[in-house]
């Protein structure tokens, strides 16, 4: 199996979006998914962009990809956060995944970041399990806090 890895396009978020969404099936919440096509792509490739990643392909094919963004932490500086490591069901189990980790960890050795962050579900055994090769630290404690769009438009704020 011939794998290519490269830095993602614009002309690839389509298939990123597909991969996405397989994602939330998986982490049963494909109503989460609620990003466009025009968004995605304007994130990534417009004025400002505010993320990039690898894809790995085969024949031409994007079967897994690893999406980063720059996180700034008041207490370590510059780290890139993992938003997404998706490799397609079919192909898992074949080293996919260990290469576009590995580049990451390339990538962030090369632009000085000062470590790496993700979140991973507390019951997803594959990825717990792949993390831990890495001898990652996975915390407890910490609960995920957030506000929809819809949230935000329904709260007025003083001042």
């Amino acid at each position: 199996m011939n794998i290519n890895l490269r830095i993602a396009k614009k002309g690839d978020c389509l298939r990123l979006l597909e991969l996405v969404n397989e994602l939330a099936l998986y982490e049963k919440a494909p109503e989460e998914v609620t990003v466009t096509l025009q968004e995605f792509e304007d994130a990534g490739f417009g004025s400002n962009p505010v993320w990039k990643a690898f894809v790995a392909e085969i024949d031409g094919l994007i079967v897994g990809f690893a999406l980063y963004y720059i996180r700034y932490s008041t207490w370590k500086g510059c780290r890139m956060y993992l938003e997404d490591l998706i490799v397609t069901e079919s192909v898992r189990g074949k080293g996919i995944g260990k290469l576009l980790f590995d580049q990451l960890i390339v990538e962030a050795k090369e632009m000085g970041f000062k470590g790496m962050v993700w979140q991973v579900l507390d019951w997803n055994e594959p990825a717990l399990n792949f993390y831990k090769k890495y001898e990652a630290s996975v915390e407890a404690g910490w609960l995920n806090a957030s506000l929809s769009n819809e949230q935000l438009s329904k709260i007025e704020v003083c001042g």
